[in-house]
């Protein structure tokens, strides 16, 4: 019998509604998977152990009762930056240890009454600033296929723990590739939705007008499921879009035939490792032989991206994270007197966090708003209207989710720039609110995961989670899973 923690989630909720395994003893396996492995992974701030087994007790007694909601009892793990009442969430930072908020994320409450259990509260860069989540006041998190190297950040702790079969699913966050990367570097499925399908309501801003609620799970069905869930309008959100969710799950057709596949050069260049361009190639040639028609591309102001989004990502964050000085939020260092204690409770962010905080206050200056902040929203208006322009002769591009597979622990924590450029191919699709989903599509030669990303209109989710159901309708890769960590 399969472990039933390596099962995609879409196989627990066929295998909880047939009655072939109960809430209780699902939710158990990966208690006991938590326990065994996460000392090394560390993939979790907080473990529910008690109430998730309360939870899934009354999931069982709830379906023996006729309730007809499919999710009843899916174990998942929720990012420590989406707001769980009554539960500490940190953000993977000291300012916040101890805060309990008092409501919970919509996108938390809408799974929550979907009958989602939640396992606990997943690790991940502080205030989601990072792409290696090494930056996580609570310990850096580790790559199950290979504890030296990293997961991908921020939500790296939520693609650790689905790659090791320590949740079913779980949401994370993604500000400019943050739950790509990490899908990319675990060997999962994740989705970026469109800016403004699912709430933000409860999701404790990084960049406002970049951070989008993701799910993570093993195929792009079980992201469907999750989706479903959470899309759709929210009056506590002023982002949130007032538009019609489609039934996503019944529009994964696996038929590419006739679909225009476009290939941006600039997302194919030299800096691509060797291996991850040959594994992305293998990909595109199965979809030639599904039907689907490829088309050569350009997308000129792509080289621009990475720069205008670290401006505009750390402006946005110097802005938000004012508001912890420990008096609203968080544990106080009391020095008596206002500024001392105001420095003090500042000082507890990490490095990254305070770098950003520095950038992102010096393009927001009088001296330097109209040449680096007014500059680069100007040619963020440039890089959203070339997607829409490609778009009008193309479905959906597809690109590498990330130049490289997964680098080693402590490689590049010293050198911030490189760090950066790991969100390289990703942060477009932030930019212009596009969705983007990451998903498996070959193995390095030191046996890391590979993975490719495919990108679509405004709302047009269906589109390329289709494409991406039907790659994984004629390959594997999805379906392997790390060796358990001893």
């Amino acid at each position: 019998m399969t472990d039933l923690t390596h099962l995609s989630l879409t196989d627990v909720i066929h295998k909880l509604n047939s009655g072939e395994v109960s809430a209780v003893d699902l939710t158990q396996a990966y208690l006991d998977a938590i326990e065994k492995q996460d000392k090394q992974i560390n993939s979790y701030i907080t473990v529910l152990h008690n109430e998730v087994l309360l939870e899934a007790r009354a999931a069982d007694e709830a379906r023996a009762n006729g309730d007809p909601r499919p999710m009843l009892g899916v174990p998942i793990g929720i990012k420590d930056v989406l707001s769980t009442k009554g539960v500490e969430t940190t953000c993977g930072s000291k300012i916040l240890a101890g805060y309990k908020p008092i409501f919970d994320a919509t996108c938390v409450a809408r799974l929550k009454e979907a009958g989602v259990v939640i396992l606990g509260k997943i690790n991940m860069d502080e205030f989601a600033m990072g792409s290696s989540n090494e930056n996580s006041a609570y310990g850096p998190v580790r790559n199950p296929w290979n504890m030296d190297h990293v997961p991908g950040g921020s939500s790296g702790g939520s693609g650790a723990a689905v790659a090791a079969g320590l949740c079913a699913g779980s949401l994370g966050t993604d500000t400019g590739g943050s739950v790509r990367l990490p899908a990319s570097y675990c060997g999962i499925t994740a989705l970026k939705p469109t800016y403004g399908r699912i709430s933000r309501y409860g999701l404790i801003a990084f960049g406002s007008s970049l951070d989008c609620v993701g799910p993570m799970a093993r195929t792009v069905e079980d992201t469907a499921w999750l989706l479903q869930v959470m899309a759709g309008h929210d009056p506590m959100d002023s982002t949130s879009m007032k538009i019609d969710v489609p039934d996503y799950r019944s529009e994964l057709t696996g038929d590419v035939k006739g679909l225009k596949m476009g290939l941006p050069k600039e997302y194919f260049s030299d800096a691509v490792d060797p291996e991850v361009m040959q594994a992305v190639r293998a990909a595109i040639a199965e979809y030639e032989a599904m039907g689907a028609e490829i088309v050569d591309i350009s997308l000129p102001y792509s080289d621009y991206s990475l720069a205008v989004y670290y401006i505009i990502a750390t402006s946005e964050a110097s802005s938000n994270l004012a508001r912890f000085d420990g008096i609203r939020y968080g544990p106080k260092v009391d020095k008596g007197d206002m500024w001392d204690t105001y420095r003090a409770t500042r000082a507890q962010f990490g490095e990254e966090v305070k770098r950003r905080i520095m950038l992102g206050t010096y393009t927001l200056s009088a001296g330097y708003y109209d040449a680096y902040y007014g500059k680069a929203q100007g040619v963020r208006t440039l890089i959203k209207q070339e997607f829409e322009q490609a778009f009008e002769s193309v479905d959906v591009i597809l690109t590498p989710t990330a130049p490289n597979t997964a680098f080693k622990l402590g490689e590049n924590i010293d050198d911030p720039l490189q760090l950066y450029l790991a969100d390289v191919l990703t942060v477009g699709a932030n930019l212009a609110g596009i969705p983007g989903l990451a998903l498996p599509c070959g193995f390095s030669s030191a046996g890391m995961p590979i993975g490719m990303q495919i990108m679509g209109p405004q709302f047009a989710e269906s589109t390329i989670m289709r494409a991406g159901h039907a790659y994984q309708q004629v390959t594997e890769w999805h379906k392997r899973v790390p060796e358990p960590v001893a």
